[in-house]
């Protein structure tokens, strides 16, 4: 054999085997990397789209839970503010009444000394007559001394 035809058989066998790969292996296998990058290229692009968006969604929770916050020191504040014209409301109703009490409750004890006055006045002159009937051994009749007796409790 000679070496010379080996080698030529040889490189027929290469030349034919590499347009075979070239010809019908290498492009499936060119397509499906080709396919795979653009499938990981895809998924890069969504994952960076999804970290972009979870951003801006965190961005908007923040706002809103900062939002609500305020909303709710707001509410607190106004509950507060009721609460203390509330609670200042019925203590000027308290105090209303409580001087309406005291000024029914004087009313009463002037109407009761003005009553145990009177009657202080007729036990007086009660006495008095008695006092002076006997000291004048004789009945002093009520009756003709009214104006006496009414000079007497306008005195006392």
């Amino acid at each position: 054999m000679h070496l010379d035809a080996t080698l030529i058989a040889q490189l027929v066998v290469f030349l034919l085997l590499a347009w075979f790969t070239a010809k019908f292996v290498w492009p499936p296998i060119t397509k499906a990397l080709d396919e795979r990058a653009k499938k990981i290229a895809d998924g890069l692009a969504a994952a960076d789209r999804a970290k972009t968006e979870l951003a801006s969604a965190n961005k908007e929770v923040e706002q809103e839970l900062a939002r609500s916050h305020h909303e709710s020191a707001q509410r607190l504040a106004e509950a507060e503010r009721r609460a203390q014209a509330i609670i200042e409301d019925a203590r000027k109703k308290a105090e209303e009444a409580g001087e309406i009490i005291i000024a029914q409750a004087r009313a009463e004890a002037d109407q009761q000394l003005i009553k145990a006055r009177e009657s202080l006045r007729d036990q007086v002159a009660g006495l008095a007559v008695k006092g002076a009937e006997a000291i004048l051994h004789r009945e002093v009749n009520a009756q003709v001394h009214a104006d006496l007796l009414d000079r007497l409790k306008a005195e006392l």
